[in-house]
C-alpha cells in the first residue's frame, strides 16, 4: 500500500481516509477501505471546492469523508477534500467529490451506477466509468 497525503481544506480535517481498487462486472472500480463503492456526481464541477449535491441528494449520496491522510492501493488519481455541504471534510478524487448510495447495503454493491444518467463509479485514475 502506498499513501498520499491529501489536500488541506480550510475545515480542517481530522483521521484518515482509504481508498483502493476491486474488481466488479463494471471492472476495476474505486471503492473505501470497507470494500463500498464510491461515486461521482456529473452535477459537480470538477476541481472546485464545493459540492451540488444538497437537499434531498445528501440523503440518498452522502459524502464520503475526507481526512489528513488518504491511504490508497492501486487508486492513481490525486486526492484531496473539500468543505462538504454538511460543513465535514469531503474526500475527492481527480477533483471529483466522492459519495456513497444509500441503495448499496454491502462491499461490492453497485446499485448506484447510471442513476438519472448522472452518478457514476470511478476508475483508478479517478475517471467516471459510463
Amino acid at each position: 500500500m502506498s499513501s498520499a497525503p491529501a489536500e488541506s481544506s480550510p475545515s480542517g480535517d481530522m483521521g484518515a481516509a482509504s481508498l483502493a481498487l476491486a474488481d466488479s462486472s463494471l471492472g476495476k472500480i474505486v471503492v473505501d477501505g470497507k470494500g463500498m463503492t464510491v461515486y461521482q456526481f456529473d452535477k459537480d464541477t470538477q476541481g472546485a471546492d464545493s459540492s451540488a449535491c444538497t437537499g434531498p441528494c445528501e440523503d440518498q449520496w452522502p459524502a464520503v469523508p475526507g481526512g489528513t491522510d488518504v491511504t490508497v492501493d492501486g487508486v492513481t488519481g490525486k486526492t484531496g477534500t473539500i468543505t462538504g455541504v454538511n460543513g465535514e471534510s469531503q474526500l475527492t478524487l481527480d477533483g471529483w467529490p466522492l459519495y456513497y448510495f444509500a441503495g448499496d447495503k454491502k462491499a461490492g454493491d453497485t446499485a448506484g451506477q447510471g442513476v438519472k444518467d448522472v452518478w457514476w463509479v470511478l476508475d483508478a485514475a479517478g475517471t467516471p466509468i459510463k
